[in-house]
C-alpha cells in the first residue's frame, strides 16, 4: 500500500516519514506535502492508497482536502491526526469517511496501527469487490449458455409455471404476460448425393450455421422470439406477438411468413435447403412443451412432402395400414442381389419404392415401409452369414434409426446405398473364394512338381468341374494353367542344374521320364540344351 503524509510541522512531517517503520508493514511512503494544495497535486499525480494528514493546514485545510479526495475517489482511504479535539471536526471527519480520527500527540505504535487497519480495510474491500467483479463477469460470460439451457429445459416440460416467469426474470428474459405462442423446429435438409462441398460429418457445422443464421434474421423481425438448439442440433424458435393480435390466427399467420423468407435466406448464404416445422396456437407458458411436440412432428413430415418445405401441423391422420408390395418383386430384388446383377436388383427396389414408400401419404406409413425393406435386406445379408455392419459400413446405423432418415430422397438413396453394397461384398466374397481355390492348385503344383500334372487331375483333387477350374485359373493367374506348370518345372529344373545335377536326375526331379523330351522341351524354353547349364 502507498501512503502519502500532509503536515504543516516540518519537524512532526520528517518524523513521521523517517521514525515509523513503514516498510515492515507493506506500506511504502510515496511523498510528503506540507499543505492541502500541495497534497491535491501530489494525490493526482502519485495515487496513492492512503493519506494521513493534520485538519489545520494553510492553503487549504484537511477536512476540504479529504471531501475532494474522496469524491474523486472514493478508495482512498484517509487518517485525520490532528491537534484539535473539537467534536464537530470528528463528527465531520466521519460524515466524510474518514477512517480514522487521531489526537496530537499520538504515539507511533498509535499512528501505524491506524495507517495499518485502515490499509487492512482498503483491502479486504478491494478483494470483495474484485470477486463480486469476477462472478459478474463470469455470469455475463454464461448467461447465454444458461438462457439455452432455461428454453431447452422450458420446451421439454420441466417447469411449473412459475418456475418459467421467476427463472426468466433472473436470466433477464423478457417473457410476455401471456400468449399467443408458436413454436417452431428449423433444421437442415440432408445433404444430396450429388452434394461435394460438404460431408455427414459436416451436419454439425451446419445446423450451427443455420442456427446462427436463424439468430440473426429473427434480431429485426416484428416477431417476439426467443431462440435454442435441440439435443439433434435442430434449432427451435419460440414465438409471441410484440401486440395484441388484430385476429386469431394473425400470430400462426406471421410465423409461416417469417419462416419462408428464413428459408431463403439460409439457402441464399449456404447454398443448401433447410426445412421449417411449425406448431398450432397456444395460449400460456404450459403450453410451449405440447407445441415444441407439434413443431418436431410437423418437422418428420418432411419425409412425406419433401425438402425446403415449411411444415404447418397437422391432426392425426387416420388411416389404414401400409400395403404390402407383391411377393414377387421381394423374390425379383432377392435374385438380383445374390447374383450380383445391380441393374436387376435396382429395378426390383424401383418397383418395390414405388409401390410403398413412394406412394405413402403419413410419416407412419413411409417408416412401416421403410422397416419392410430394410428387414427384407436384414434377412437376406443373414442368410448369407454375413454381418450388417460388415456389409455396408457407414450404413448401418440407420437400421437402428430409420426416424434419422429425414426425406423420402435421403431414403431412396440409402436403400440403394445398401444394396449396391450388398452386390460389392458379394464379390469381393466370390474373389476371395477363387483365391483361395488358385492357392490350393498353387501349392498343389509346388508339392507334386515331379509328377504328370494335368488339368483334370487337379480338378478332380478339387472337386470342380475342369472347364471352369480352367478359366478360373487364367482368370485369376493370366495365364492357362498347363502354361504355368510348364514355367514351374523349367525354373525348377534350371535351378537343379546350376546346383550341379545332372540332367537325367533334374528330368526325374520335375516330373520327365524322357531324357530327350526333356532336352528338347528345355531348348525350346529357355534357348539353351541342358547339358549347357554349367554350375
Amino acid at each position: 500500500m502507498n501512503l502519502l503524509i500532509v503536515e504543516d510541522e516540518p519537524l512532526l512531517l520528517n518524523s513521521l516519514a523517517g521514525d515509523i517503520p513503514w516498510e515492515r508493514h507493506g506500506i511504502e511512503v510515496i511523498g510528503l506535502a506540507s499543505n492541502g494544495s500541495e497534497a491535491l497535486r501530489l494525490i493526482a499525480l502519485k495515487r496513492p492508497d492512503l493519506v494521513l494528514l493534520d485538519i489545520r493546514m494553510p492553503q487549504m485545510d484537511g477536512l476540504t482536502l479529504v471531501q475532494i479526495v474522496r469524491s474523486q475517489d472514493p478508495d482512498i482511504k484517509c487518517i485525520i491526526l490532528s491537534g484539535h479535539d473539537n467534536f464537530s471536526f470528528a463528527q465531520k471527519a466521519l460524515e466524510l469517511g474518514v477512517s480514522h480520527y487521531l489526537l496530537k500527540p499520538a504515539g507511533e505504535t498509535e499512528i501505524l496501527r491506524a495507517v495499518t487497519d485502515a490499509a487492512g480495510q482498503l483491502r479486504r474491500e478491494l478483494e470483495e469487490r474484485h470477486s463480486r467483479s469476477m462472478l459478474q463477469h463470469k455470469w455475463q460470460e454464461h448467461l447465454p449458455r444458461l438462457q439455452e439451457m432455461f428454453l431447452q429445459n422450458w420446451l421439454a416440460g420441466k417447469y411449473a409455471p412459475w418456475e418459467i416467469e421467476r427463472r426468466s426474470r433472473e436470466l433477464l428474459i423478457e417473457l410476455p404476460d401471456s400468449g399467443p405462442f408458436v413454436a417452431a423446429m428449423i433444421d437442415m435438409d440432408p445433404l444430396s448425393a450429388e452434394e461435394r462441398r460438404f460431408e455427414a460429418d459436416d451436419r454439425p457445422l451446419l445446423q450451427f450455421s443455420a442456427n446462427s443464421i436463424v439468430r440473426e434474421f429473427l434480431t429485426t423481425s416484428a416477431l417476439r422470439s426467443w431462440v435454442c438448439t435441440n439435443t439433434a442440433g435442430a434449432t427451435a424458435v419460440i414465438f409471441a406477438d410484440t401486440v395484441p393480435p388484430s385476429e386469431p390466427n394473425s400470430l400462426l399467420l406471421q410465423v409461416h411468413s417469417t419462416a419462408s423468407k428464413l428459408l431463403g435466406v439460409i439457402k441464399e448464404c449456404l447454398k443448401l435447403t433447410a426445412s421449417v416445422g411449425v406448431s398450432g396456437m397456444g395460449g400460456s407458458f404450459e403450453d410451449l412443451p405440447d407445441l415444441y411436440k407439434q413443431a418436431r412432428k410437423s418437422l418428420q413430415e418432411r419425409i412425406v412432402f419433401g425438402n425446403d418445405i415449411v411444415i404447418p401441423y397437422r391432426e392425426e391422420q387416420s388411416g389404414n395400414g401400409m400395403t404390402v408390395p407383391p411377393a414377387t418383386l421381394e423374390k425379383e430384388l432377392e435374385i438380383g442381389l445374390e447374383t450380383g446383377d445391380a441393374v436387376k436388383a435396382a429395378a426390383a427396389l424401383e418397383e418395390l419404392w414405388n409401390s410403398g414408400i413412394g406412394a405413402a401419404d403419413t410419416v407412419e406409413h413411409v417408416r412401416e415401409h421403410l422397416l419392410y425393406v430394410s428387414s427384407l435386406f436384414v434377412r437376406l445379408i443373414g442368410r448369407q452369414g454375413w454381418s450388417v455392419l460388415q456389409v455396408v459400413g457407414n450404413d448401418y446405423d440407420y437400421f437402428h434409426n430409420l426416424h434419422a432418415l429425414a426425406t423420402k430422397e435421403q431414403a431412396y438413396e440409402w436403400l440403394h446405398r445398401v444394396a449396391q453394397r450388398y452386390i460389392d461384398y458379394l464379390q469381393c466374397e466370390r474373389n476371395s473364394a477363387m483365391s483361395g481355390t488358385i492357392r490350393k492348385i498353387v501349392d498343389i503344383v509346388d508339392r507334386d512338381i515331379d509328377k504328370e500334372l494335368s488339368l483334370f487331375a487337379v480338378a478332380d483333387r478339387l472337386y470342380v468341374n475342369s472347364s471352369y477350374l480352367s478359366r478360373l485359373f487364367k482368370q485369376q493367374m493370366g495365364k492357362p494353367f498347363t502354361s504355368y506348370v510348364l514355367e514351374r518345372k523349367m525354373e525348377r529344373a534350371k535351378s537343379l542344374l546350376l546346383n550341379g545335377c545332372k540332367v537325367h536326375h533334374a528330368a526325374y526331379l520335375v516330373g520327365y521320364k524322357d531324357d530327350s523330351y526333356f532336352a528338347r522341351v528345355f531348348r525350346k524354353y529357355w534357348g539353351v540344351a541342358p547339358s549347357e547349364i554349367k554350375p
